[in-house]
């Protein structure tokens, strides 16, 4: 049976027809589940639709992961009064811009398409000034540290390796000429970053960083 206007009303899941308030909700809100993906495939931004083992969807899956690991390391740095969370808060904000790219592939890309999602230079010049401002601070490396220094440190250092993880991922698309090249120099100086910023907390917190020591044999 149609409503007025011709319009079928919103039915809920169980078959029922819905009114108010449970019809304004149902127009509201709409499903968070599109059943497009089930039969293991996505769509790009530019409309193309690729297996989600597509390395591109691997890229954008890292990358979502590693905006995860750095949301993590963030609550961890705020309950210790870090300054820089405001910085990776600001990183996470800059990953979205970089997933944009990665979901734009170059070869499909409209020029509206690529105005949209490009990603210039200087994102990796504001993270390689952060570099040199916490460097400068920081005591010598002397030995390789291991993932270690307090919460905060450790999972700044965790961040760090799937930041390694994004940048294998995006890698080959650049090189393939799908992705902008800024988006890996990026994401490689974004893993130098989380180093450095793992052994400024784990400074700043009176924390123990741990050395590599050799075991004997």
């Amino acid at each position: 049976m149609r409503g007025q206007g011709g319009l079928r009303p919103p039915v809920s899941p169980h078959g029922l027809c819905l009114h108010s308030p449970e019809r304004a909700a149902a127009e509201r809100a709409p499903r968070i589940y599109t059943r497009t993906g089930d039969s293991g495939f996505s769509s790009t931004f530019t409309g193309e639709r690729r297996p989600k083992g597509d390395r591109i969807f691997e890229a954008l899956g890292a990358t979502d992961e590693l905006s995860s690991a750095i949301g993590l390391a963030g609550e961890f740095s705020s309950e210790k009064g870090h300054t820089f969370v405001d910085q990776l808060h600001k990183v996470q904000c800059m990953l979205q811009d970089v997933g944009s790219n990665i979901a734009t592939p170059l070869s499909s890309a409209r020029e509206a398409h690529r105005k949209r999602t490009s990603f210039s230079e200087k994102p990796v010049l504001e993270l390689e000034q952060w570099i040199d401002s916490y460097s400068e601070q920081l005591p010598p490396l002397r030995a390789f540290i291991l993932p270690s220094g307090g919460r905060s440190s450790a999972a700044l250092h965790f961040s760090r390796a799937v930041c390694r993880r994004a940048e294998r991922c995006v890698v080959p698309l650049v090189q393939a000429g799908e992705a902008d090249p800024n988006v890996a120099k990026y994401l490689n100086r974004l893993s130098d970053y989380l180093f450095v910023l793992a052994r400024y907390a784990a400074m700043k917190e009176g924390k123990e960083e741990k050395i590599y020591i050799k075991p004997e044999p």
